[in-house]
């Protein structure tokens, strides 16, 4: 699946990823591929993805999250 991490200034991530974690305003949750469209807020915390079969850990302080076919978009604050 396709990982889209963007912020105000710049991209900081696009690429394939095998799961993204990520902190939801109700608890943190993972996403794998062909998982169920979903919105969601995302409160301050850390992003995990899986790219090259190496996690990566990005820190946020919130944001909005898109799932849907296969692409994760996360604009962040």
């Amino acid at each position: 699946m396709t990982l889209k991490i963007i912020s105000a200034e710049d991209v900081i991530f696009e690429g394939e990823v095998t799961s993204v974690t990520l902190p939801g305003v109700m608890g943190e949750f993972t996403v794998l591929k062909n998982h169920a469209s979903l919105v969601s807020v995302l409160d301050s915390g850390k992003i995990t993805y899986v790219a090259d079969g190496q996690p990566v850990t990005t820190v946020i302080s919130g944001g909005l999250v898109d799932v849907d076919n296969n692409i994760v978009s996360v604009c962040i604050y």
